[in-house]
């Protein structure tokens, strides 16, 4: 089903912090549990619409791409449900579908669906169920670079592929002229960053790359980087500050962590008429060519990389929540449920335009939160 862009949501304040603290670790259908327990005060309904349930500690974990909307959606429900506690530690989404897998988790956050054999295995975890991905969070992966003189700059396809394979070393390479003929490109070495951790991040980068650069990129898309050579940081934020640090630096990381430490990013040549910025908006338009593949409850779902609408930033991700379908711990399910059902929710989805990310499309946005108040 093609996916199509509603009303958008209105904006409201937003700010964020780190939550810390050792907290104990849950999860659906693990033996490894903490103090958590259904609240004795039952649910209530605040002032900023947040309906808390249960009370406890949570613990998720996994995609660092949404660290940032993480942060001030476990700031905004704790100020509501001082009940509940959640530590959401950005691992990286090949780790946190490991902790989940493992029992240690609450919920995983990762920029990747899981695998099929990732779903088999998280019927040992969730008992009399199964994992199921829900997106949550859209936004566009931004190429951030550090090329002092040149404040606009156009890449394509093959040429980032050719760039991050190391085939392109040098910043006036011909192939980057022909593209930016009005910049003044410096010899300068090319210092590409990729992803040390298991990334989902990573993997739907390199899957655009495949889609859409073709033979200049032969590396079957994935968590890990393949190409040998380059240059690795662990998580967005290593890559990010890379980028900051280092003259003639290039890496893929979420628009938020750009925006935050001012990074100039490359627009895209698609072949529409114009080349494409990294910005919600554009990255909106490309994630409403999105089809559902999950069966069920699973709303997977698969990008359209190679789109050449106009103005449809192509190199996009979507981050998934993965929980249980049912059989999720009872000490915890109500509290799961709460935070979940906020972040699906009008008020979750509505600030994360203004921290770089795109809110969900209305129509998948209306399923994530009936699947969400159907988890038992």
């Amino acid at each position: 089903m093609k996916l199509q862009r509603k009303n958008r949501l209105r904006a409201v304040a937003f700010g964020a912090i780190a939550v810390s603290g050792a907290l104990v670790l849950t999860a659906c259908g693990s033996d490894d549990n903490g103090d958590g327990g259904q609240g004795g005060n039952g649910s209530s309904k605040t002032a900023s619409n947040v309906k808390c349930e249960g009370k406890g500690q949570l613990l998720a974990s996994g995609s660092s791409a949404q660290k940032n909307a993480m942060d001030l959606w476990v700031k905004n429900f704790m100020t509501a449900c001082k009940d509940i506690q959640i530590n959401y530690k950005a691992t990286g989404s090949g780790a946190g579908i490991q902790e989940f897998l493992q029992g240690k988790t609450a919920f995983a956050g990762s920029d990747s669906p899981l695998k099929p054999e990732e779903v088999a295995k998280s019927k040992d975890v969730v008992k009399g169920g199964q994992g199921i991905n829900l997106p949550m969070v859209g936004g566009p992966i931004a190429i951030g670079y550090n090329l002092p003189g040149v404040d606009n700059l156009v890449l394509d396809a093959e040429t980032l592929a050719k760039i991050f394979d190391g085939k392109i070393e040098k910043w006036n390479d011909e192939a980057i002229a022909k593209l930016n003929k009005d910049a003044k490109l410096p010899d300068t070495k090319i210092q590409a960053f990729h992803r040390s951790d298991e990334s989902g991040t990573t993997d739907n980068f390199t899957k655009y790359l495949k889609a859409a650069a073709g033979n200049s990129w032969p590396y079957a898309p994935a968590k890990a980087w393949a190409p040998k050579g380059g240059q690795a940081a662990d998580g967005s934020a290593g890559v990010s500050s890379q980028v900051k640090q280092v003259q003639g630096a290039i890496s893929y990381f979420e628009l938020s962590y750009a925006t935050a430490s001012s990074i100039k990013t490359v627009k895209i040549n698609t072949g529409a008429s114009a080349p494409v910025e990294a910005t919600p908006d554009n990255a909106s338009k490309a994630i409403a060519e999105a089809k559902i593949t999950g069966t069920g409850k699973d709303l997977a779902l698969k990008l359209n990389y190679t789109t050449k609408a106009e103005g449809a930033y192509p190199l996009t991700l979507v981050t998934y929540e993965i929980v249980g379908d049912k059989g999720n711990k009872a000490e915890t399910l109500p509290a799961t449920k709460s935070f979940l059902t906020y972040i699906a929710s009008e008020d979750g989805q509505s600030v994360l335009k203004q921290l770089g990310y795109a809110p969900l499309p209305a129509e998948i946005a209306k399923k994530v939160r009936e699947n969400v108040a159907s988890l038992s």
